[in-house]
């Protein structure tokens, strides 16, 4: 039997940390958010906050509910702080190997044996991950998708030395956040990754080809797929400077043509157009 998962360390306070740690919180866990910026943790706890207002317009959450998953949710620049007695560390940094390697040495340095040490990258290598850490046994990935509180599913991803007892514990984390888990292994872009970058790089050049529009490229996917919001809207909401990173990451990763970045994806990414995050990618977001 697994042990428990009662107190949570999330590093990075942006679009993915910030729901982390919600839904971590509102699973009853105590939660520590870290960031090195002060303002972006101010941002996060409204963002929060935010999310719990709408699930309470909705009907879905009671004002206790809120309440609660709120007091259990702190903030802190302080890494120690932060990660001080935690059964779980989840990562929610940049999409750079030698940054989260670094973040890792350091998270490991402040915990104790039996933390597990998770990383929400969606694409780079666990195993590599894994290698920067004495306890590589206890680092899996956990893969979330955006926005964390509405998506069900979270990727497991196991690399060759990843404990069965760090696996299961959160997997056994993910159903408890009411999240569909699968256990993924480690490779380039895993399973959610590797197809939605070429749905999403087919997308871009449809638009440079002046197939159609953004609009109705994304609808083709929405209404005749079922997908839940467009590929290109997704990508806007993702940042399409992280899209670029993890394409030309699998690029030369899987050496297959499909992973080959558009060129209007480095035009927009050279002109600051990363999507909602700067007001306009592929849709204007400045409304």
């Amino acid at each position: 039997m697994t042990s428990p998962i009662h107190k949570i360390g999330v590093l990075g306070a942006g679009t993915m940390g910030h729901g982390i740690a919600q839904v971590a919180a509102q699973t009853g866990a105590e939660v520590a958010l870290f960031d090195v910026d002060g303002a972006a943790l101010e941002k996060a706890q409204a963002r929060v906050r935010k999310n719990l207002d709408g699930g309470i317009q909705r009907g879905k959450l009671s004002e206790a509910d809120r309440d609660a998953t709120l007091s259990r949710l702190s903030m802190s620049t302080d890494l120690a702080e932060a990660v001080q007695g935690a059964d779980l560390v989840v990562e929610a940094i940049v999409e750079d190997l030698a940054i989260k390697q670094k973040v890792f040495r350091d998270v490991e340095a402040q915990t104790g044996p039996d933390t597990v040490l998770a990383s929400n990258t969606s694409s780079l290598s666990i195993g590599a991950i894994a290698k920067s850490v004495e306890r590589s046994q206890q680092v899996v990935g956990m893969h979330f998708f955006n926005p964390v509180h509405i998506m069900k599913l979270v990727e497991v991803v196991v690399h060759e030395g990843s404990s069965i007892d760090a696996r299961d514990r959160v997997v056994e984390l993910a159903k408890t956040m009411g999240k569909q888990p699968i256990v993924v292994k480690d490779s380039p872009g895993f399973a959610s990754s590797r197809l939605g970058v070429v749905i999403g790089l087919e997308a871009m050049r449809m638009v440079e080809q002046e197939v159609a529009s953004p609009e109705d490229i994304d609808q083709a996917m929405v209404l005749g797929y079922g997908h839940p919001m467009g590929p290109l809207k997704l990508t806007d909401l993702v940042g399409l400077d992280v899209r670029l990173a993890i394409a030309e990451y699998l690029h030369g990763e899987l050496k297959q043509d499909q992973y080959q970045p558009p060129e209007i994806l480095r035009q927009k990414v050279a002109a600051g157009e990363l999507g909602k995050k700067s007001g306009k990618g592929f849709y204007d977001w400045t409304d």
